[in-house]
C-alpha cells in the first residue's frame, strides 16, 4: 500500500457575504472615495479619518477585506482584523478581491460621468494598484498611502493604464515601516517607466492624516 505525503488541491468558487462601510449618499454625490484599508483593519474603523470629506458631493466607500482573523489569537480573541491576502494561493486571491471591488463600486449605483479616486493604504496599495490594473473598473485618480505598487506587478505591461492616472504618494516622515531609500527607489522605478506622479510626505507614521486628506480632496 502506497501513503501519499500530500493531498491533491482543488478550487471550487463559492458565493461569499462581503461587507464595506459608506459616507455620503450615491444619488448626490459627484465623486466617488473608494478607500482601501491596511493590513490587521476593519473598514468600520478604518473610514472614520475620511469623515472630513464627506460634504454632501462625495460617496466614500471603504470596502473590507474577505480574509478576517484575530489579531489577539493568544489572548482574549476579541480583536479582529482583515487581510486583503497571504502569499497562499496569492493568484486566486488577487482574482476575487478584483471582482468583489469591481462588483462593490458597480453597485453603489454611482453616475458614469463620476470621478472615482481610489487610496490605497499600507498592505491596500498593492490591492490599489491591482485593482487599477486588472479590474474593470475606470479609476481616476490612485493615491498610494504608506505603501506603493508592488514589485510583481509588470509595469511595462500596464504602462498605458498607469501613464494618466493621477498618481500620488503619501508617506510619514517617522514612518517606521517605510525608509527613504524605500520611499526613493519606489520613485525611481515609476520614472522608470515613465509614470507621471507626486510625492507628499507629512510629519507623522504609519497612519492617516486629516490634513493631508484635506489637500488631496
Amino acid at each position: 500500500m502506497t501513503t501519499r505525503d500530500a493531498s491533491d488541491l482543488h478550487h471550487l468558487s463559492t458565493p461569499r457575504t462581503a461587507r464595506y462601510a459608506t459616507l455620503g449618499d450615491p444619488a448626490s454625490a459627484e465623486a466617488a472615495w473608494i478607500v482601501l484599508h491596511g493590513y490587521g483593519q476593519l473598514a468600520a474603523y478604518f473610514i472614520r479619518p475620511f469623515r472630513a470629506l464627506d460634504d454632501g458631493t462625495r460617496l466614500i466607500a471603504a470596502p473590507e477585506a474577505l480574509s478576517r482573523f484575530y489579531l489577539d489569537a493568544l489572548t482574549e480573541h476579541n480583536r479582529v482584523g482583515a487581510s486583503w491576502m497571504t502569499k497562499a494561493d496569492r493568484t486566486r486571491e488577487v482574482d476575487d478581491y478584483v471582482r468583489y471591488l469591481y462588483a462593490q463600486l458597480v453597485d453603489d449605483g454611482l453616475p458614469n460621468d463620476a470621478p472615482v479616486h481610489v487610496l490605497g493604504f499600507s498592505q491596500g496599495t498593492a490591492t490599489a494598484c491591482r485593482w487599477a490594473a486588472l479590474g474593470a473598473a475606470r479609476v481616476d485618480r490612485l493615491t498610494l498611502w504608506a505603501g506603493g505598487v508592488p514589485p510583481d506587478l509588470d509595469l511595462n505591461a500596464h504602462q498605458s493604464l498607469f501613464e494618466p492616472l493621477d498618481l500620488t504618494l503619501v508617506i510619514g516622515t517617522e514612518d517606521e515601516y517605510i525608509s527613504n531609500e524605500r520611499v526613493a527607489d519606489e520613485e525611481a522605478r515609476l520614472d522608470a517607466h515613465g509614470i507621471p506622479h507626486r510625492t507628499i510626505r507629512f510629519d507623522g507614521g504609519h497612519r492617516i492624516d486629516p490634513d493631508v486628506l484635506a489637500d488631496l480632496a
